[in-house]
């Protein structure tokens, strides 16, 4: 409970223009059933609480809530305005000004955008990556499960690859660089990739067993062991030569990985056994997956993050 004393001051050059004024400003404030009264013989001190003194002679109060008295309050509101590469993100509700934000500087840089059917949710990330492409040096990749980002893409002379069955466009997930000043071991991240590939292949309540996860890494690392040492004439290698290298280990694990392997090898979905033959070091990249079906769009999606990724590093 806050206990208020609310005061308006009319100023006019003559009586009557005065007297007219304060009609009107009663008039206003009954529209919003607000009643103004005459400080008849106290005008004086109405004046003074008016000015930026801190003290109040007018000892006529209201009380009201807090939610009531915020009414009165000018900074009702946050403004977000960043500088340097900040971007366009939209008008505040309340003060109706300008949201620029740069996302890389804030403490997270995800976004998301929510909305009922039709409300503007793809065109709001398409100004985004227009505003991205324009603004910054960025690279923007895209992974498109309608399609619906492609023609953009291709305006900004971007690489737009389409996963399907019969697309003649391919990606290797096996594709790595190997290089002498790497922080991270290559081939070490890489065996971390296969070895999540795989488990998302498997399947299962309880994904990979720790013998079937030693089997699949040795497995990696001697499928890049000409790569590696550099040997000259080495191959990038494909999904099958860890299917094959596989079948070539004692163990019962690995027949049971390379068996689940083999519907992505030599099996109907091998889209992922063949070379690269896309452009992945392209500033804009957008990957559309409209033409899979449910088995192949969650593993899909894995393959392309960390492809990109790696020829970004590349």
């Amino acid at each position: 409970m806050f206990l208020l004393t609310f005061t308006v001051i009319n100023l006019a050059p003559t009586r009557q223009r005065l007297e007219n004024d304060v009609f009107t400003v009663s008039g206003i404030a009954q529209k919003y059933n607000c009643a103004l009264k005459r400080l008849d013989w106290q005008q004086e001190q109405g004046f003074m609480s008016s000015l930026a003194l801190g003290y109040n002679e007018v000892q006529i109060q209201r009380g009201m809530t807090t939610s009531s008295t915020a009414i009165f309050i000018p900074f009702m509101t946050r403004e977000l305005r960043m500088g340097g590469q900040a971007l366009y993100y939209g008008m505040n509700a309340l003060s109706h000004n300008v949201i620029m934000a740069d996302r890389k500087k804030l403490k997270s840089a995800n976004g998301m955008y929510l909305g009922s059917t039709g409300s503007g949710k793809s065109f709001a990330a398409k100004r985004e990556l227009n505003n991205v492409f324009l603004a910054t040096g960025d690279r923007i990749i895209i992974v498109d499960p309608m399609g619906e980002y492609s023609p953009l893409v291709r305006r900004l002379g971007g690489q737009v690859i389409e996963i399907a069955p019969d697309s003649p466009h391919h990606i290797n997930p096996m594709d790595i660089e190997i290089g002498l000043n790497d922080e991270d071991s290559p081939l070490s991240m890489k065996a971390d990739f296969l070895l999540s590939l795989c488990e998302l292949v498997v399947g299962g309540k309880d994904g990979l067993q720790p013998i079937e996860k030693t089997v699949i890494d040795r497995c990696v690392r001697l499928v890049y062991r000409e790569l590696a040492l550099g040997l000259e004439g080495a191959k990038m290698p494909l999904l099958q030569g860890l299917y094959e290298e596989l079948l070539k280990q004692p163990e019962p694990e690995a027949k049971r990985v390379a068996t689940a392997l083999e519907l992505y090898c030599t099996g109907s979905l091998n889209l992922f056994n063949h070379p690269t033959n896309v452009d992945l070091s392209s500033r804009v990249v957008c990957i559309v997956l409209k033409g899979l079906g449910e088995n192949l769009r969650k593993i899909a999606e894995y393959i392309e993050i960390n492809t990109t990724d790696t020829a970004e590093a590349g």
